[in-house]
């Protein structure tokens, strides 16, 4: 892989003729920016310890597994103090541990406690900062499928028993739209998905204040709702503030809503796929990957052929955005450098 810096722009791109870069994931450790991917049947490292200008040389965290990438399917990040932890799914949701910063990784551990039941391919891992991790995936142990969690208290060497987050009073949550999972670090979860409800596909809110042992009634988030007999494979972001109250971005038919604790529904604009960070929302627009800065109007052009973005806050009115492009990953800081 080669890459490319240029002052608060990344381009991490593939050798020729190998597979595409997919699915970047970002969380931070202290000032160090870390980012995960896959490509076929690997996932790769990356480290920048300079807030995101440069990245060191991918490490290769696993190979030779059927990883499931595309559509949110991918690796996914996060720290606990000592610990890097990257999650994927074969089929199983498996884990691998780093202790020395990223250099070098454990074998795979399994999360899920029945095989292959996580094998839809979508999930979400949080931290709390202390030392608790959450995660949390589509599972398919049952007919239907259900929200299913587990946690793990010492860096991601080994998980609970899995818990069930929630199932659908009509049998089955959306099918195939990834959950988001924030933590606090009193120990209150948030995760958000998309539910199927009477022909709804409605994004919903559940809550946990005793760290993921249960959770309380879901919330439907907006005022409107979406009657869809499909699953637009869109389950949105989810951020919380230093009070812990969530903000949350999620698609209802052709657009990107925002909702803040208390308040009603906001339209952001048409499009799909959105992030959330900093008070910043970045989606896809067609073809290109645009974002709306707080106190904007108009969304930037972040990349005219992109998607699947994610944010990374860095601080204040500050983001990190990664995304798909052309089989490489691009990075770059919002509010863009002047």
């Amino acid at each position: 892989m080669t890459l490319l810096a240029l002052l608060l722009f990344v381009r991490i791109a593939p050798e020729p003729g190998a597979p595409p870069l997919r699915q970047p994931q970002m969380t931070k450790q202290g000032n160090a920016v870390l980012l995960t991917y896959g490509a076929a049947d690997k996932i790769y490292f990356a480290r920048s310890d300079d807030r995101g200008r440069t990245f060191n040389q991918p490490v290769t965290v696993a190979s030779g597994r059927k990883i499931l990438l595309g559509n949110h399917r991918g690796p996914r990040v996060a720290t606990v103090p000592g610990s890097i932890v990257i999650s994927a799914i074969d089929g199983d949701l498996l884990t691998w541990r780093s202790t020395d910063g990223g250099k070098t990784w454990s074998t795979a551990g399994t999360i899920n406690d029945a095989p292959a039941s996580a094998r839809e391919g979508l999930h979400a891992m949080a931290s709390d900062g202390k030392g608790r991790l959450f995660a949390v995936w589509l599972d398919l142990r049952q007919k239907g499928t259900r929200l299913y969690g587990a946690v793990s208290t010492d860096g991601g060497a080994s998980w609970s028993p899995n818990t069930l987050v929630y199932e659908s009073p009509s049998g089955s949550i959306c099918e195939c739209c990834h959950p988001t999972a924030r933590m606090t670090g009193a120990g209150e979860i948030y995760v958000m998905f998309r539910n199927s409800v009477g022909g709804a596909r409605d994004l919903y809110l559940v809550k946990s204040l005793d760290a993921g042992k249960s959770f309380g009634p879901a919330q439907k988030l907006g005022e409107g709702t979406w009657l869809l007999e499909a699953c637009p494979m869109d389950g949105g972001d989810l951020s919380l503030d230093d009070s812990g109250r969530p903000t949350t971005v999620w698609r209802r038919m052709s657009h990107v809503f925002l909702t803040r604790s208390g308040e009603s529904e906001k339209k952001i604009g048409s499009g799909k796929n959105p992030a959330l960070a900093s008070g910043i929302v970045a989606w896809s627009d067609g073809m290109s990957v645009k974002a709306l800065l707080p106190g904007d109007s108009e969304p930037l052009t972040l990349a005219d052929h992109g998607g699947f973005v994610q944010l990374l806050s860095t601080g204040g009115a500050s983001a990190l955005a990664a995304w798909e492009s052309d089989g490489a990953i691009e990075i770059t800081s919002l509010p863009p450098a002047k």
